[in-house]
């Protein structure tokens, strides 16, 4: 791996790290009798997982570190950092924090990490719950498996030492991320939003006929299961499904991979004892609808922090909310990305990388745009306060 050959002046700063936890095993989760039989019935493991993750990651070409962060409870955050280059004297950009989205984890960003920290320093981070990740009892009430996530997140900003972030974040990873910088507003510097899951309220007289009777009748049988429990009820099979329905993923990720890399990978990353998916279940009203959605909240997002939305030109997700949030906020930007759908950042790397790095220059360039104006007022209060102080001349 690139992270064994990286020289020290590679690493990531001693600020940025010098509290982060050393890598530790994971540590064995107990689970409830009902799932006992899973990894005996379905051919994953976690170092099964491990072992998928490094070979997705091996198309990465910068070198980077790999932590498990230390948190309450005995829980941590499976995390990459990947070290800024050289940059122009000035004071240091914020560091760039990707949350993946639902099923997903770090290497879906396998694209995007080389590009995307070719000026700043990034983590991403596999959320709690998912990946590896520790996979925690989410509490049943939705507020309260939120609020689990948020904690989560902050504790690992202050073990890894961040004072404030760039935080991107995809599906699930969107929500809980303007979910955060509702309740943590000070450490967010932007949020950026793809392709982001739940924010709209699920219509009050949704028209049922659109939905076909046996997707209905599926849907209210599956209820008490979790998302992704076909997956592992299949078994041995599982590996297998996974490259039936989501053959497209193979196609995404094509240009670096020309096998079974990625099924693989989304298959033991989901194959697991499920936790943050049980999370989303209790988040969840049917069909995927958020029971607290996020467009009623936010609005309440301090003005000053800039908002931009990143969509798929072919997704099923319609840029709709970011539109609606831009009525109120005109400063928000959404950026729709041609030929993709709603793995923005898999289908289209280079155009989705090319628009971050847009997105992020330019809000350097009005940041120090906003620093140079400040600093010209205070000069110009400084300089009438004196010319005020002057003792009056006699006639």
């Amino acid at each position: 791996m690139h992270s064994s050959s990286a020289t020290k002046s590679e690493r990531p700063s001693q600020y940025t790290m010098r509290r982060m936890a050393e890598e530790v095993q994971p540590i064995n989760e107990q689970s409830s009798w009902i799932l006992s039989w899973l990894p005996s019935w379905c051919p994953t493991s976690l170092s099964q997982l491990k072992d998928a993750e490094e070979k997705m990651l091996k198309c990465v070409k910068c070198p980077f570190s790999r932590q498990h962060v230390r948190i309450s409870s005995g829980n941590y955050l499976w995390t990459l950092a990947f070290p800024t280059q050289p940059q122009p004297q000035g004071r240091p950009r914020p560091p760039l924090v990707l949350l993946h989205g639902f099923g997903g984890g770090v290497a879906l960003w396998a694209q995007n990490l080389d590009s995307l920290s070719s000026g700043r320093l990034v983590y991403a981070v596999d959320l709690l719950g998912f990946g590896r990740s520790s996979r925690p009892q989410f509490s049943t009430d939705p507020e309260g498996a939120e609020e689990q996530f948020l904690a989560a997140l902050e504790e690992w900003r202050e073990k890894v030492g961040l004072e404030e972030m760039l935080l991107l974040g995809h599906n699930l990873g969107g929500y809980l991320s303007a979910a955060y910088t509702l309740k943590y507003p000070h450490r967010v510097k932007h949020l950026l939003l793809v392709e982001p899951w739940g924010f709209p309220a699920r219509p009050e007289n949704p028209n049922h006929s659109t939905i076909p009777v046996w997707i209905r009748a599926m849907g209210a049988f599956m209820s008490p299961f979790n998302p992704l429990a076909g997956l592992r009820l299949a078994g041995p099979l599982g590996p297998m499904l996974v490259q039936m329905i989501r053959s497209d993923f193979k196609q995404k990720y094509s240009s670096v991979f020309d096998d079974n890399t990625v099924s693989d990978y989304i298959y033991h990353l989901n194959a697991q004892t499920p936790s943050g998916e049980t999370a989303f279940k209790n988040m969840t009203i049917p069909y995927g609808w958020a029971k607290r959605p996020m467009l009623e909240r936010i609005g309440q997002i301090r003005a000053d922090i800039p908002i931009s939305f990143i969509y798929g030109s072919r997704s099923s997700i319609d840029s709709d909310s970011g539109y609606a949030i831009k009525k109120t906020r005109p400063d928000v930007e959404i950026t729709v990305i041609r030929g993709a759908g709603h793995y923005v950042f898999a289908d289209q790397p280079d155009d989705f990388n090319q628009a971050i790095l847009r997105i992020l220059a330019k809000t350097q360039t009005q940041k120090s745009g906003d620093e140079g104006s400040e600093s010209e007022e205070r000069a110009e209060k400084v300089g009438s306060l004196k010319q005020s102080e002057l003792p009056c001349s006699e006639e």
